[in-house]
């Protein structure tokens, strides 16, 4: 997992607007996600039922509004307005909305191609 802030990236015009912290010409996979007080996101979506979710590439959440933790393989960071946070192809994620002030996230997956 790697993390930065909106205010900490390049002025870019052509490709995405965090090609320089992830890999991939074009994000081809996203959407927005609000989350409810206190919710854990990829609950239950291991193969087995269990809390277990990664992919086999590079994922981005821009945290939009709100506050709480992103876990990673295990360890819990917090996370608040502004934040980016990068997940590593592999690495199990799961977002952790606050009680008082949940989530609103931007996330997405970027590529070599536009896969639409």
């Amino acid at each position: 997992m790697r993390k930065s802030r909106l205010s900490a990236l390049a002025d870019h015009r052509e490709g995405h607007f965090l090609k320089d912290l992830m890999p991939g010409e074009f994000i081809y996979r996203g959407g927005l996600s609000f989350s409810k007080p206190g919710q854990r996101s990829h609950t239950n979506d291991g193969p087995d039922g269990r809390d277990y979710h990664v992919h086999e590439d590079c994922e981005a959440f821009v945290i939009l509004q709100g506050k709480g933790e992103v876990e990673v393989n295990g360890m819990k960071y917090p996370i608040t307005v502004g934040d980016i946070v990068i997940i590593e192809p592999g690495e199990d994620h799961h977002l952790i909305a606050d009680e008082e002030d949940p989530l609103v996230t931007l996330y997405f997956h970027t590529g070599p191609t536009r896969k639409i």
